[in-house]
């Protein structure tokens, strides 16, 4: 039995994560902002629920993120573009996911396989961008993916067998994506969290640092 960490368990996705991972046998730690208090923009609150976490944590999941501020929408120009928006969209996209992700080497094992997926998004992708807009949320997203690929290099020195990597998930139906109906429709929160379970149990140490989508296929940087 894996000992994992959810971290933003309340959310859609990450209930979902829960739920399968559980099913999988492991033994879940779900930790979130609505029921313990772990607000990833206030420094304070990561430092006091990170900090309480014991370990080791064979696996990790953060999914953590906002499209666009309460009562705001993504940028379709650059004359729409608010940086107080903006500042808000990089304290939880990038600055507080950063903030969690500092406690991985304590909180992962030294020694034999551990995995760490970090939700980020297909429209950070640089490469795959040809469609523009939605500049703060796609900025945060490749400003986060940085940070993975940073992480994991920081970590393989350290942790031999450990895997971070960036995941897409896809347009999944929660209320993040409402309001949001594209062609090729939505995946139920349940399948795409069987997916990516599989996705992270796959891994190898060789493709930490990755970007992929929710089926293991490499997406662009």
């Amino acid at each position: 039995m894996i000992d994992a960490l959810v971290i933003g368990a309340s959310g859609g996705i990450g209930r979902a994560v829960v739920g399968e991972m559980k099913a999988r046998g492991g033994n879940v730690t779900p930790l979130s902002r609505a029921e313990d208090g772990l607000d990833v923009t206030d420094p304070e609150a990561v430092r006091r629920v990170m900090g309480a976490l014991e370990g080791p944590f064979q696996t990790v999941f953060v999914s953590v993120g906002i499209l666009a501020p309460e009562g705001a929408a993504p940028e379709k120009q650059l004359s729409a573009i608010d940086p107080e928006a903006m500042h808000r969209v990089f304290a939880v996209n990038t600055i507080g996911v950063a903030h969690v992700l500092s406690y991985l080497p304590r909180l992962l094992p030294k020694r034999g396989r551990s995995v760490t997926g970090v939700l980020t998004a297909r429209v950070g992708s640089i490469g795959d961008n040809r469609m523009g807009g939605w500049y703060s949320y796609r900025a945060s997203k490749a400003a986060l993916n940085q940070i993975v690929h940073g992480a994991a290099v920081e970590l393989g020195r350290s942790h031999r067998d450990a895997i971070v990597a960036a995941l897409h998930p896809g347009t999944v139906d929660t209320p993040f994506t409402e309001g949001y109906d594209p062609p090729h429709g939505k995946d139920a929160p349940e399948e795409t969290a069987r997916k990516l379970c599989d996705v992270m149990e796959r891994l190898t140490p060789e493709q930490s640092g990755g970007f992929s989508d929710y089926a293991g296929r490499e997406i662009p940087w």
